[in-house]
């Protein structure tokens, strides 16, 4: 692997040009991701699978790397490995489509069960903003939405009967989401008694309005979890996507396959969707400590 890497970074001064600064970067980022293949027992780059490459940025952030080093490093990787299979060196180039790490960055930490409870139950009464909020933090949690397919969701895109909501996402994708019989319970109450009185003749077709009858925006949704969470006495930082986050480790904690995950989520690529098989390592450890006959 280190002829290989030699090789590379030969390419990258005679044939691109490229200054000594950033050749040394990229000889100590390959030379760094090498040695956590050596590790792994991983003795050849054409060896080298998605997982491997996750699980070498996923140990970098434990380290305490930034995320734009992490990311530095994952450019690197993607280059070189475009170089060996443009070389025929690399039969194929895992790295095509993965993601930046980039996303980490606001990947928040997960909730427990007991503080989901916590904060799902703060919204105390039945006055219309307390059967709202009940209502939007219940629907967010079962169905791991982003903060903008929440804002945007429409009444006619939630079928009760049935129990799932169809949802617009990220380049227009539209994907087909379940909940449960919490949500329903707690969204019917809602649209009974609580929408019709904020709603007015400028209203649109969103479910969840502010009390002047207009969709939420971004901003406000955030302040709104936010606030619902001190309330609860949860401590650490929470916000939409710390629901979605909690809904997908939550899942996959209970044995549902990634794919599906991966499908409710919205990923186009499942190796974004991996990224949180790396949040429940403790259960894993359990899981292999209860089963493995040398556990």
């Amino acid at each position: 692997m280190n002829v290989l890497i030699d090789q590379f970074i030969d390419h990258l001064a005679l044939e691109r040009g490229l200054s000594d600064n950033t050749r040394k970067a990229y000889r100590s980022d390959l030379d760094h991701f090498a040695g956590f293949l050596a590790a792994k027992n991983v003795k050849s780059f054409n060896g080298v699978r998605r997982k491997n490459i996750l699980d070498y940025l996923m140990s970098e952030r434990d380290r305490g790397l930034t995320v734009n080093s992490i990311s530095r490093r994952l450019v690197a990787i993607k280059v070189f490995f475009r170089y060996l299979q443009q070389e025929g060196m690399l039969d194929r180039d895992v790295t095509a489509s993965m993601e930046s790490p980039r996303l980490w960055k606001v990947l928040p930490g997960t909730l427990s069960l007991k503080e989901v409870d916590r904060l799902l139950t703060a919204p105390i009464g039945d006055d219309r903003i307390s059967l709202r909020d009940k209502a939007l933090l219940e629907l967010l949690y079962a169905t791991g939405l982003r903060v903008s397919e929440l804002a945007q969701l429409s009444v006619e895109d939630v079928h009760m009967d049935s129990g799932y909501l169809r949802c617009v996402g990220k380049g227009s994708k539209v994907r087909v989401v379940p909940f449960g019989g919490r949500a329903k319970q707690c969204l019917v109450h809602y649209l009974a008694e609580s929408r019709p009185k904020f709603a007015n003749e400028r209203s649109g077709p969103q479910i969840f309005l502010t009390y002047r009858g207009r969709p939420f925006s971004r901003k406000g949704l955030w302040k709104l979890i936010a606030r619902y969470a001190k309330r609860a006495g949860i401590t650490k930082t929470v916000s939409p996507h710390t629901l979605r986050h909690s809904f997908a480790s939550h899942l996959l904690a209970n044995g549902a396959p990634l794919r599906i995950i991966q499908e409710m989520l919205g990923h186009a690529d499942i190796a974004t969707t991996q990224i949180y098989t790396h949040v429940d390592q403790g259960r894993l450890r359990s899981v292999h400590a209860r089963f493995h006959p040398r556990g």
